[in-house]
């Protein structure tokens, strides 16, 4: 809920009234239309969501939810925690006869495989890199099993209200959402040998680390493995794109679709980095060899020849493919010695005892996609309500569904 502060008046005499401002002091919602807000903690009763401002009458079950976190949950291989979690999710409301209804949708999954024991020790001293630190430092408290609200096991939340914005998104404007492991450690995938336009679901999910490619998945593996051996961890980078983008998506000047974008998937736990189109590469180019030259396609539209600006362009949506890389830090967890100190301002020395992750942007994937996707919906809500009230100029505009429409054609011919 928000907090009130009441500020008292200066030394001046006023005869007008206190000013009461409203303050937004928690961070647990995103999204001005379409809004999730996270609750629960990794070793509490349970973690999920609850999504309001999701359009009445969308066709949604508790397994078009499971499917997507079952790519996210943990002990899957040994390429992850090996903590062991169905993460069975539950529906409590806003769904009738199979229909959303327009009201709150609660999603729940319950803790099962708590083991508080894990994070004695943790109560004492603070783990280097972590968020043990900074949430005493601003709380004066924090939850000591498993990092509470700094757990990934956060993501439930998001990765649930994720899978009913894919759901928005496929039914409306037949927009897809898809993320790939593209980099562990000093492994890197090379972009070329990525096709956006036919990549698949079931090729990114045909191995343990996400990655699209066979061979460098083999390598990938290998690196997870060679650090997990060690007690250590490594990064990695996942990229996500969109295909069937309506055009005209973000909001000039603050809220354009570019910055909601960075925003989100750098919420994501152990984000460090966000880039779209060409990104920090750009910046090593000209204009002239950065620019993407327009022309006019076979139906009629208006394309790029390229695409460098990443589907983005003055923070607006312009129908090519959206594309971004989300970098991941090695986890801080680790099975190595090192320097740190008490909650009690001694020097001492850790090693942290239980379960551990060596690699977290393999199961990133599906929580980035799902961040990706609340933001697309909420803007697409936004320009829906701005942009489409009244007759459109076809000239220069599509309708937004016009992109499902001409897949559906597509399809059938």
């Amino acid at each position: 809920m928000a907090a009130s502060l009441c500020i008292v008046p200066s030394l001046y005499f006023s005869s007008q009234p206190y000013k009461r401002f409203e303050i937004k002091a928690a961070g647990n919602t995103y999204g001005a239309f379409f809004r999730a807000t996270t609750f629960g903690e990794s070793h509490g009763a349970g973690i999920g969501c609850v999504v309001d401002g999701c359009p009445p009458r969308l066709p949604l079950s508790e397994a078009d939810i499971q499917l997507e976190q079952d790519r996210r949950r943990p002990g899957q291989n040994k390429g992850t925690t090996p903590r062991e979690e169905a993460d069975a999710c539950q529906i409590s409301s806003g769904i009738t006869g199979g229909l959303t209804t327009g009201s709150p949708i609660k999603v729940e999954v319950f803790n099962t495989n708590t083991r508080g024991s894990d994070y004695s020790e943790m109560s004492k001293v603070y783990r280097p890199s972590h968020a043990d630190a900074t949430y005493d430092f601003k709380y004066g408290l924090r939850s000591i099993e498993g990092g509470g609200r700094s757990s990934a096991r956060e993501t439930i939340g998001r990765v649930a209200a994720g899978a009913i914005a894919k759901k928005i998104l496929k039914q409306f404007s037949g927009t897809e959402v898809l993320a790939y492991t593209s980099r562990v450690h000093k492994v890197v995938l090379p972009e070329d040998l990525v096709d956006y336009d036919t990549l698949t679901l079931d090729q990114v999910e045909s191995n343990i680390v996400r990655c699209p490619n066979p061979e460098y998945a083999e390598k990938m593996i290998a690196a997870i493995d060679a650090v997990r051996e060690s007690g250590d961890s490594a990064g990695g980078i996942v990229t996500c794109f969109v295909r069937n983008v309506p055009r005209g998506l973000g909001s000039p000047v603050f809220d354009k679709l570019s910055a909601d974008l960075a925003k989100a998937v750098v919420s994501v736990p152990a984000s460090i980095g966000f880039e779209f189109g060409s990104g920090f590469a750009g910046s090593c180019m000209t204009g002239s060899e950065h620019n993407d030259e327009f022309y006019i396609d076979e139906n009629g539209r208006i394309r790029t020849k390229t695409n460098r600006s990443g589907g983005i362009q003055g923070g607006l949506s312009n129908g090519e493919i959206i594309s971004m890389k989300i970098a991941f830090k090695p986890t801080p967890t680790i099975n190595k010695k090192q320097k740190t100190v008490t909650r009690d301002k001694h020097e001492t020395e850790l090693i942290f005892p239980g379960r551990q992750e060596p690699c977290v942007a393999p199961r990133a994937v599906p929580v980035v996609e799902a961040m990706v996707a609340m933001v697309l919906v909420d803007q697409l809500m936004a320009q829906y309500a701005q942009c489409m009230l009244f007759p459109i100029n076809p000239t220069l505009q599509e309708p937004m569904s016009s992109l499902k429409t001409k897949l559906d054609h597509a399809v059938l011919n």
